[in-house]
């Protein structure tokens, strides 16, 4: 047996070798980090389709991160993008829960009183955009999903 055999027989072992759990669940979290990422990116040029301008992205707190803010008109717009392909879990849009509402209205208070009058004194909202799979076709646009209280 050759150098490139003997190469390419430990190179198909290695690829069918069955991983570490902790090696699939790092794949599986960088997967899930890629697609967030690409879901955000998608989501962005939705919205910016829309007419929206996007202020900046991933504001990140103490209390958590939001993942868009945008000006519609005069208004801000905190936006929360959700991406769930498994229906098993609830969907998109059933992953905003009100624990994670509370932690981007958290964010977003701070958010304002961080960047002083320009943006604090505009009116704002809460927009969701949920995906099941990463295509414009597939997005839903929830204005005003909720609101501060």
């Amino acid at each position: 047996m050759g150098l490139i055999d003997r190469i390419h027989k430990n190179v198909s072992k290695i690829l069918n070798a069955k991983q570490p759990e902790s090696a699939s669940t790092d794949a599986s979290q960088a997967r899930h980090l890629r697609d967030g990422q690409a879901a955000e990116r998608l989501a962005e040029t939705y919205l910016a389709r829309r007419g929206l301008k996007i202020i900046t992205r991933n504001v990140r707190s103490r209390w958590g991160e939001i993942d868009l803010v945008a000006a519609d008109g005069a208004a801000v717009v905190f936006v929360e993008v959700r991406m769930r392909s498994d229906p098993r879990y609830g969907g998109a849009a059933a992953s905003v829960s009100a624990a994670k509402q509370k932690r981007i209205i958290q964010t977003a208070r701070w958010f304002l009183a961080y960047t002083g009058k320009a943006w604090s004194e505009r009116p704002c909202r809460f927009d969701v955009i949920l995906l099941d799979q990463l295509k414009l076709s597939h997005i839903e646009w929830i204005k005003g999903a909720f609101e501060a209280f």
